[in-house]
């Protein structure tokens, strides 16, 4: 995680002057923001993997016209910003939003907005106490939120209770799956740490590789390429793999909504990729889980993903469904990374080293010494 850079405020005047980035949809404003540009969203209860894109980016401080905390969901995204240094104002509202232009250099002290010395705009300014405060809140209010999402599942497994009872609909794979450990790769911000941690395990028992979406990318610098793609293309798929990845991978699926049009993954044989057609409402990262435990394999490791329940909610809120379904259908043989790494130590020694044979290690190392 890069530490942003500042910009140097005007001679005389307090405050924090920068160049305004706007965008009410943060994954476009993540590809214009440069360092020490001041970011400026709308996105309440910001999750964590956009703020750390955030702080990668540089920024010198992030204005939201919406609350980052609205008491719905523990949002670990202001916490991160916190941490990182970077200053956070929220609640500037859409007059707030519409005062502010995208390019403008503007002065930022003590949540307000100057153009020089005119009043633009008007926010609160969020510290470590006020995340704290409103952290807790939102935990004691999750309630209504596990209610609904509850209703959301029982609705969610009467569409798909073929995939998630029965495992069928699922694309045959060339890939053989059946017996072997499985590493399933979504795009969480400690990827790429789980998959240095897990390069032993990577070495040693050589698992099939599951990379889902851009996070087959990441698979690819830090490990290999994977051997399967799991994807959701959109019609011009602006964020998803290269080509280049995904001509590496012996196994590519493109998950489509149930009756999409066959000319939706035109874009990617155009690039030379044959890809299998998966007709789900389920996310990649879910249908990769899946296809998985029902190819048989022996073990799947989930890295990239939350494990906690503030984690999923932070990472997952429309299709938390989803994850739980997948979650209760895959939970006898998956575990995260970070388990993983603890379980691939040095070869045993005559007496100090830990006991390869014992109850405690998983089945998959017992096997492997």
């Amino acid at each position: 995680m890069k530490l942003p850079l500042r910009t140097r405020p005007d001679t005389g005047a307090p405050g924090l002057v920068g160049v305004v980035r706007a965008d009410r949809r943060t994954s476009p404003l993540l590809a214009r923001v440069r360092p020490g540009d001041l970011a400026l969203i709308d996105h309440a209860d910001l999750d964590r993997a956009t703020a750390v894109a955030l702080v990668d980016a540089g920024v010198a401080a992030v204005l939201n016209a919406s609350p980052m905390l609205s008491g719905r969901f523990p949002s670990l995204g202001p916490q991160v910003l916190i941490e990182a240094g970077i200053p956070v104002v929220d609640g500037l509202g859409r007059e707030g939003f519409t005062a502010l232009r995208d390019g403008q250099t503007v002065r930022l002290l003590d949540g307000l907005v100057y153009d020089r010395d005119l009043l633009l705009a008007t926010g609160r300014v969020v510290d470590a106490e006020t995340v704290d405060a409103e952290l807790e809140d939102a935990r004691s209010g999750m309630t209504t939120q596990l209610e609904t999402f509850v209703a959301n599942s029982g609705a969610l497994l009467r569409r798909e209770q073929d995939l998630f009872l029965h495992g069928l609909g699922l694309p045959t794979l060339r890939t053989r799956l059946q017996g072997r450990p499985v590493v399933v790769a979504a795009a969480g911000p400690d990827l790429a740490a789980e998959l240095k941690a897990l390069r032993p395990f990577l070495r040693e028992q050589r698992p099939v590789v599951i990379g889902v979406g851009t996070a087959a990318e990441v698979v690819r610098e830090v490990a290999a390429a994977p051997e399967v793609v799991v994807l959701a293309p959109g019609p011009a798929d602006p964020d998803g793999p290269s080509a280049k990845a995904l001509k590496a991978a012996r196994d590519v699926v493109a998950c489509v909504e149930r009756g999409a049009s066959r000319t939706t993954l035109d874009h990617l044989e155009r690039r030379g990729v044959r890809p299998l057609r998966l007709e789900t409402g389920t996310s990649p990262e879910d249908a990769a889980l899946v296809l998985a435990d029902v190819a048989g394999a022996s073990l799947i490791v989930a890295a990239g993903m939350g494990a906690g329940l503030e984690e999923l909610l932070d990472r997952r809120r429309p299709g938390l469904a989803s994850t739980y379904l997948t979650r209760l259908r895959v939970g006898h043989r998956l575990v995260p990374a970070t388990a993983v790494r603890s379980c691939t130590p040095a070869p045993c020694g005559p007496v100090t080293s830990p006991p390869c044979c014992s109850p405690a290690w998983p089945p998959w190392a017992r096997r492997s010494r």
